[in-house]
């Protein structure tokens, strides 16, 4: 295999990369100056050897702690739990969330072979048992494998006595409904508020 080859199928493993895109990105990269592949690739290593989990929220950074559970300002009595790290910046960028997050690193799917013991659940529940916690925001997707991890932590953390809510689920800003999906439209309904 050359060594083109071999970047193509290293590419084309990472999300939304296939085969065409990966190849298109190779020959990129050749058409660069040699100094710019190897910053890419220094990059990637420091990547690897410097990031990892948050030791608290299991969010990714290179120190002990991330940026938000080391940040006294931040709201630790309220925590919210997503599925992956790539989740707390959609929900930083809206500006409205003070608390401190908790990183599941993925979302139970029993056909994939993906358990409670393949995610950060027991750290959640110890976390929360500990004391000091006011509310868990549960912030999973709404497919069928984010609605049974949600309601699978309401079951873990109910003898916490914690308070839980979910995040309301409806139609986008500049939606139109008749565009919109029934289940969609649904879930706006019954996620209304007073006026």
């Amino acid at each position: 295999m050359s060594a083109i080859d071999d970047l193509v199928a290293e590419l084309s493993r990472l999300p939304t990369i296939g085969r065409k895109s990966a190849l298109r990105l190779t020959y990129h990269l050749l058409k660069q100056p040699a100094e710019q592949s190897r910053r890419l690739a220094e990059a990637l290593v420091t990547l690897a050897e410097k990031v990892h989990p948050c030791a608290r929220c299991f969010n990714l950074t290179e120190a002990d702690l991330c940026a938000i559970c080391a940040d006294p300002r931040r709201d630790a009595g309220l925590i919210c739990v997503v599925e992956e790290a790539s989740d707390i910046g959609a929900i930083e960028r809206s500006g409205e969330y003070r608390g401190t997050y908790h990183v599941l690193g993925g979302r139970l799917a029993p056909i994939d072979g993906i358990g409670p013991d393949d995610l950060a659940i027991a750290p959640l529940v110890e976390r929360v048992g500990a004391g000091g916690v006011r509310e868990v925001i549960l912030a999973t997707n709404a497919k069928l494998e984010g609605e049974a991890t949600a309601l699978y932590l309401q079951q873990q953390l109910a003898p916490t006595g914690v308070a839980m809510s979910r995040i309301a689920r409806g139609l986008p800003v500049g939606g139109d409904l008749e565009y919109a999906d029934g289940v969609t439209i649904a879930q706006a309904i019954t996620a209304r508020r007073q006026l």
